[in-house]
């Protein structure tokens, strides 16, 4: 079960990056304070905790009403349930900290500590993705519901958050959902990060046209060369996204197979969907050749581009059927195709995951009590 995140609490948040620390506050689902940036000090632990403290001294100092508990992201490796950061690569400070805890002492506040990817889905889960996809199936009168969420990232990395009815599925070791991980499946000794993120499509952009790695365009330009809107190698723009989308979908097709749920791709290249997701979704509903040579889905579940009209309208329409149970007259519903559906961020990356903390640190909240 999701969260009340229309509760009048206040949480305090921010967001760690290896240059700043963004501040603010969330209340009712809205930011309550304007955000604001301290200096991360990414090299020196000293500097870095005490602007962490101060940013948050500054946000209490001006909220309405006292927070009910600290909740952000920061950078993995961290072990998230104990609040301890490990060694985050943009954060060299910071080996073996024991941020939650000394926040918890500095506040008298719980304070609760994700990584970016799965607070991400977590808000796709409680206000986006999730719920509008549900809703659609309730307008178009099906009986299909959705209660479980992958949420992918497609940036500077490639990540993953899981939400299974309605919880955050963290892991035992705080590594659930780490899907830049799985194999690149064009490269087999290489992870999958390295075919599904900015730079793989710039890699695959500058070697299909000819350039140097560093004479090659920013993702955003080389989706402006492939929708024939700016000059460039147009053939070359088309293959780095679909080939991106290939290496995504096939590492999201095999997190699938085992969690059964929708799958929201946010992230800093999720502007530029039309020339990827078709690819995402195609390999998805790829197929495996039995060793007789028949093929067969590699899903048991069919894949639908939600952004796609026609194809959305299909997943809405499922295969619904009235039944009569046996024995009696009593007639049930049933819609018998089964299906996930891909589609794109309905809140924004840095929305949903500042969402997600909130949510998060209020469903932990009431399940103290």
């Amino acid at each position: 079960m999701l969260p009340n995140i229309n509760a009048n609490r206040i949480v305090m948040t921010l967001d760690a990056g290896g240059t700043n620390f963004v501040f603010s506050a969330m209340q009712a689902n809205h930011p309550v304070v304007d955000s604001f940036a301290l200096p991360a000090n990414a090299d020196n632990l000293e500097r870095s905790l005490a602007n962490i403290v101060a940013g948050f001294r500054r946000v209490q100092g001006e909220l309405p009403a006292p927070p009910v508990a600290i909740s952000f992201a920061f950078p993995a490796p961290a072990d998230y349930f104990n609040g301890i950061i490990v060694s985050p690569g943009n954060l060299p400070a910071y080996r073996d900290v024991a941020l939650g805890p000394m926040l918890e002492d500095q506040f008298g506040l719980p304070t609760f500590i994700n990584n970016d990817g799965d607070l991400f889905a977590y808000g796709e889960a409680t206000a986006g993705f999730l719920p509008y996809v549900n809703g659609l199936l309730e307008k178009a009168g099906s009986p299909k519901r959705y209660r479980n969420l992958f949420g992918v990232t497609l940036g500077t990395g490639f990540g993953g958050g899981i939400v299974r009815d309605g919880a955050l599925f963290i892991g035992d070791n705080s590594v659930a959902g780490e899907i830049w991980l799985a194999r690149h499946k064009l490269e087999r000794d290489t992870n999958a990060e390295e075919g599904a993120s900015i730079r793989a499509v710039r890699r695959v952009y500058a070697a299909q046209s000819g350039l140097r790695l560093e004479d090659a365009p920013e993702p955003k330009v080389i989706y402006e060369i492939a929708e024939g809107n700016a000059a460039g190698d147009r053939a070359a723009a088309h293959e780095a996204f679909r080939r991106m989308g290939e290496v995504a979908g096939d590492a999201i097709a095999q997190a699938i197979t085992l969690l059964d749920g929708l799958v929201v791709v946010g992230g800093g290249i999720a502007g530029a969907h039309r020339q990827f997701l078709p690819a995402i979704v195609d390999e998805m509903n790829g197929t495996y050749r039995a060793p007789d040579g028949v093929r067969f889905p590699r899903l048991a579940q069919r894949a639908f581009n939600l952004e796609d009209p026609v194809q959305l309208e299909a997943f809405l329409r499922g295969s619904t059927k009235e039944l009569t149970v046996p024995g009696g007259s009593r007639k049930v519903t049933f819609d018998g195709l089964q299906r996930t559906g891909v589609g794109i961020s309905r809140l924004g990356t840095s929305e949903a995951t500042a969402i997600g903390a909130y949510a998060f640190a209020l469903k932990t909240l009431d399940g103290r009590t």
